[in-house]
């Protein structure tokens, strides 16, 4: 098997990217544990100023289940099969019935649809088509994404389903898992142009940034304002990961609950309700002298 493709950089940024000295913000640290501190199952949080190197942190290093977060290392996997030339970025694929997981976009297709590899990739980032996700990741191999993971200093960071010899960590998590803190740093290599390529990265962050789900923490952050974002949920299992590109400086964000009490699927979800809540507080305190607030009534979109 190739190894995966990735520049010299980011290799010797790979072998420092946990060892680096800890800068935590200790106000931060307040803050968060508050918001954190009476949720009804477990949450984990991780926060980095990326202009300063300073974080925040609750339970960082736990594993959660991804959910549909997951959906990033598969598109990872997907680039280094096109970097490898195992697959063109153009390529088109034809759908056929036996691929089909739920009724969503791809899902819904006809038996012989053609489609490109570049947009199964973006319905899989920007409306999370599970039926395309999981045709990509078909074509990639969950081994071989972890092992990309692996390169990258992710070792956390798994595709459970459909992958051998990682059925008991299925049981567990569900399709993937990651910690609070691993996939923030996923998210920042991306931006910073560290995976693979400057121009592979940028591709992959650029298709971050185009999103339907908006409704959780997204919704707490100014139209006006460039973002990269991937959202997941399960019955019990509630997660997001965002850059902001906000004007002081980018901010990262990871947010991730498991075993929760509140099964609920509408906006009222305490998984929800922590997303947004811990959404538009950082943004508060990175932009304390913002003056954009949610129009009254805004609710009911969610």
């Amino acid at each position: 098997m190739k190894k995966p493709l990735i520049t010299f950089a980011l290799l010797l940024f790979g072998f420092n990217i946990f060892s680096q000295k800890a800068k935590i913000d200790p106000k931060l640290q307040k803050i968060l544990e508050k918001e954190t501190s009476a949720f009804g199952g477990q949450i984990g949080v991780y926060v980095e100023n990326l202009k300063t190197g300073q974080f925040a942190a609750v339970n960082a290093d736990t594993i959660f289940p991804t959910a549909s977060m997951i959906k990033i290392p598969i598109m990872l996997g997907t680039f280094s099969h096109i970097l490898n030339r195992k697959l063109q970025y153009d390529q088109v694929l034809t759908y056929r019935d036996s691929l089909k997981y739920d009724d969503g976009l791809v899902g819904s297709f006809r038996d012989s649809t053609k489609i490109p590899v570049s947009e199964l990739i973006y319905l899989m980032e920007s409306v999370s088509d599970n039926t395309a996700s999981l045709w990509l990741q078909g074509l990639v191999k969950g081994q071989r994404i972890n092992e990309l993971m692996d390169s990258l200093g992710l070792g956390n960071t798994r595709v459970n389903s459909r992958t051998p010899g990682r059925s008991y960590f299925q049981k567990t998590y569900g399709w993937g898992q990651t910690t609070p803190k691993e996939m923030a740093t996923l998210m920042k290599m991306l931006r910073k142009g560290e995976v693979f390529s400057k121009d592979a990265s940028y591709r992959m962050y650029k298709t971050l940034g185009n999103q339907y789900w908006d409704g959780e923490g997204l919704s707490q952050i100014p139209e006006n304002i460039k973002t990269a974002y991937k959202s997941g949920a399960v019955d019990r299992s509630k997660s997001e990961v965002m850059l902001v590109h906000a004007p002081h400086g980018d901010y990262v964000f990871c947010m991730i609950t498991k075993n929760q009490t509140d099964t609920q699927w509408n906006k009222d979800n305490e998984g929800y309700r922590a997303a947004r809540r811990i959404s538009s507080t950082l943004w508060k305190y990175f932009e304390p002298k913002s003056k954009w607030r949610l129009p009254d009534g805004y609710d009911k979109w969610l």
